[in-house]
């Protein structure tokens, strides 16, 4: 598994992973809407931790700088 996450990303993911599971347990979790978005935070917290995202992979895109 390649890093292609970089810093600026990851730092954006945890703040929207942020955001996104507020507004879910603001809306009620057990709405449709609040799943989603526990899931869509969940997952943007996952690829920012591991520092890896697989459609990044798919479409080639890296934010990660050259070394």
């Amino acid at each position: 598994m390649t890093v292609n996450v970089g810093n600026i990303d990851r730092i954006s993911r945890l703040v929207a992973a942020v955001v996104a599971v507020v507004v879910a347990l603001a809306i009620g979790i057990s709405s449709v809407g609040g799943i989603v978005l526990l899931i869509v935070g969940l997952v943007l917290a996952a690829t920012a931790l591991v520092k890896f995202c697989p459609i990044y992979r798919l479409f080639g895109i890296s934010t990660c700088p050259t070394k």
